[in-house]
């Protein structure tokens, strides 16, 4: 469904990431590995070749936050493929102090959490999509999350270390917004911007947590990082050609 596709994912050396670039590949696409950490970027380009027996993965080192390191990734890709087909926006950047109870955040790190994250999300998007007007077509996915869609259900973690962030809040549901606002904005220019918004994805969360987890959902509960990728692969492919400026929720029910 994506045969020689060139798709450019950010954060791809990540959890989630990782998961895309295998949904890529699988489907006979070109997966680039777009990420700040260059040795464990390298590290999963050859584990992940190996895994897969392919050559169609591809890494580069990549700030999103930076213009300078975002223009010469595009160059890079350009020279090597002559084109771009999709960029799926799903860095994570964060700062030290993330993920802090709401009465210990501090202005600064609210506002140094949204400019890497939402800032860096606009200013891949703006990069790529200028590459793109020039182009013709284009492909654009933002990663969100049910909560940017719907308010946290904080009793799932009492008794736990764990919270829902107020700079997730606020960066995942402006990212939502700022996919319809891209989708509008490039009327004409045959660039498409969609949103896939998972449910929890399990990493060795604790039990209790798990179990009220479960509770709010219909059949499954946390997702295994594989369940996405089927999502991700229609809105990469030529089948979702008429999708645009939507956000698709894969969550086992928990925002109903």
């Amino acid at each position: 469904m994506l045969k020689n596709k060139v798709v450019v994912i950010t954060g791809g050396a990540g959890l989630i990431g990782q998961e895309f670039v295998k949904a890529v590949v699988e489907q006979n696409g070109i997966a680039v590995i777009a990420d700040i950490n260059e040795e464990i970027g390298n590290q999963v380009q050859s584990n992940l070749s190996k895994e897969l027996n392919t050559t169609n993965i591809d890494f580069i080192k990549l700030d999103i936050t930076s213009k300078e390191s975002l223009k010469t990734c595009i160059s890079y890709l350009h020279e090597k493929y002559e084109r771009i087909d999709a960029l799926v926006n799903n860095a994570y950047p964060r700062n030290k102090n993330y993920a802090r109870h709401f009465f210990d955040v501090e202005y600064d790190d609210f506002v140094e959490n949204l400019g890497l994250n939402l800032g860096g999300y606009f200013t891949t998007s703006q990069q790529f999509a200028k590459y793109f007007q020039k182009q013709g077509y284009g492909n654009i996915i933002n990663i969100s999350s049910i909560y940017g869609v719907v308010a946290p259900k904080f009793e799932v973690y009492e008794n736990t270390s764990m919270t829902m962030p107020v700079e997730y809040a606020a960066i995942k549901s402006g990212l939502i917004h700022l996919t319809k606002y891209m989708a509008k904005y490039f009327k004409g220019m045959n660039i498409k911007v969609n949103t896939l918004s998972p449910g929890g994805i399990f990493n060795n969360q604790p039990e209790s947590f798990l179990e009220k987890y479960k509770d709010n959902c219909l059949s499954k509960g946390m997702l295994d990082k594989s369940d996405i990728k089927g999502t991700l692969v229609y809105l990469l492919s030529d089948m979702s050609r008429y999708v645009n400026g939507q956000n698709i929720i894969v969550d086992d029910g928990w925002s109903l």
